[in-house]
């Protein structure tokens, strides 16, 4: 075991041309390393509030004993918390937002931050929600004002259970002096953002076991109206299919959403690899090496960034999410499919492109009459509401000239693939466009199938932009 770290410590040292295939295959033989290593060190996964430990290990130990917890990527990272303001309930919520904040040379968005997520929650999603806020800077006296604050502002919040503040105390940092300056980052760039990914890693170990979700979000952002809502109906939405990150915002690493079964393994990876690049690389990292090979990205946003000025030396950072709609709660659904077409596609512009929840679109050949593009649901579904976009801002005559939507049931097997042997037409497309409302109270059917049928040929060429379902939602209980 021993000949194993000092082979790894020798490739840590060795200075890279390419630092990115190096951090690949390092990635890959630690996770499969991690399926034959055992080790006692590592607490318990299913301890949710992590207690007093004996004697911490003496600076010169201190990798040693980081490296042997990484060894077990399922259990919780051994660090005892400071418990600033609240305490953990005994039931685990629905969802646990967390929130990491060091002081900044100019603005503090902190408190609007969480302002804006308990003012935009109904009473009844509040019921569902923990906020976890974890003071990362070492500066104590900014860490006790900055708690009477807080504590003064959201007292209700703090005695309901809704809101911690904690703090990792700074010994059980590893070393952030002397890191490897990959992409030639100055030195005091390395140290914040490696300082942030082991931030991060400890807010992810404290909230493994708070909820069934945990959501991240920066300490300078505004969330849309009802946003657990949206989340809700869209983590139902995909029941039965595998993800590891979905993403209701697009910058940085704000709106991302995990099962909490897996913030253990995203602590300890940040946590391993915390110099070499910034957290919102490392996830992608993470996201492919639990086999989700794509973005899962909803639209619009539900979190918008609204700060002016960086945590990182006050630089400007006036970034916008121009996704985001503050009233934004109308998601489409789109229930887990198959989507199949005999229009002949264009490169790698492939079917599922309609249907993802990303800025990607379908793009075929001319279609002819009588072509097809049909989504088959893993399950049959209530359906609301459909819409359907063809063409785009730069191909505005790639619509669908004339064509009709289908909703189809009694699947069967063919040689193409599954169809529906039964359909009934719901209206025309105009200007490449449809829209129905209702369909629920328009099909007596449960919906297994959903078909755009092409009605007559064109010379140009089809992009379908985006295919938004909403399903009907059962009445609560």
């Amino acid at each position: 075991m021993r000949l194993v770290w000092k082979s790894l410590d020798k490739m840590r040292c060795l200075r890279k041309r390419s630092t990115i295939p190096f951090l690949g295959f390092l990635i890959t033989f630690l996770l499969f390393l991690n399926l034959y290593i055992e080790d006692g060190y590592v607490l318990e996964g299913d301890k949710r509030q992590l207690r007093e430990t004996s004697v911490h290990p003496p600076s010169s130990d201190r990798y040693v004993h980081t490296f042997r917890d990484l060894s077990n990527f399922s259990g919780s990272i051994n660090v005892t918390y400071r418990y600033l303001a609240g305490t953990p309930l005994n039931r685990k919520k629905y969802l646990t937002i967390g929130l990491s904040s060091v002081k900044r040379k100019r603005g503090n968005y902190l408190l609007e931050t969480i302002k804006s997520i308990f003012d935009q929650s109904s009473y009844e999603e509040l019921k569902e929600i923990v906020v976890v806020v974890h003071l990362a800077d070492f500066d104590l006296v900014w860490c006790e004002n900055l708690v009477q604050e807080i504590t003064r502002k959201f007292a209700h919040h703090i005695i309901a259970g809704r809101l911690l503040v904690i703090q990792a105390p700074e010994e059980y940092y590893p070393s952030l002096d002397g890191l490897k300056r990959n992409y030639n980052d100055p030195d005091d760039r390395v140290r914040f953002r490696s300082k942030q990914n082991v931030d991060y890693a400890f807010l992810l170990n404290f909230c493994t076991n708070l909820s069934h979700f945990y959501m991240m979000l920066e300490d300078d952002v505004r969330c849309s109206r009802n946003f657990l809502t949206a989340l809700k109906k869209v983590i139902t939405s995909r029941d039965g299919s595998y993800w590891v990150m979905l993403e209701f915002s697009k910058l940085g690493y704000i709106g991302k959403l995990y099962h909490s079964r897996d913030l253990p393994r995203l602590a300890h990876f940040l946590l391993m690899f915390y110099q070499e690049m910034p957290c919102d690389w490392l996830l992608i990292h993470f996201r492919g090496l639990l086999a989700q090979k794509d973005v899962i990205r909803f639209k619009p946003s539900l979190f918008q960034h609204m700060g002016y000025y960086s945590s990182y030396k006050g630089a400007e950072n006036k970034l916008k999410d121009d996704d985001f709609e503050e009233d934004s709660i109308d998601i489409p659904d789109n229930p887990p499919a198959s989507l199949y077409t005999n229009i002949n596609v264009f490169e790698n512009y492939d079917a599922t492109k309609a249907y993802s929840s990303v800025d990607e679109y379908f793009w075929g050949k001319p279609p002819s009459t009588g072509d097809f593009f049909v989504i088959v649901f893993n399950k049959s579904t209530k359906i609301n509401k459909i819409k359907i976009s063809t063409g785009s801002d730069d191909r505005q005559n790639d619509i669908l000239h004339h064509g009709a939507l289908e909703v189809g049931e009694k699947l069967v097997g063919t040689k193409k693939g599954k169809q529906c042997s039964s359909y009934i037409t719901l209206g025309e497309f105009k200007n490449g466009n449809i829209e129905v409302q209702d369909v629920d109270h328009k099909i007596a059917f449960d919906i297994e199938c959903v078909c755009i049928v092409v009605t007559a040929s064109q010379k140009e060429w089809l992009i379908i932009r985006s295919i938004s379902l909403w399903t009907t939602q059962p009445p609560s209980q």
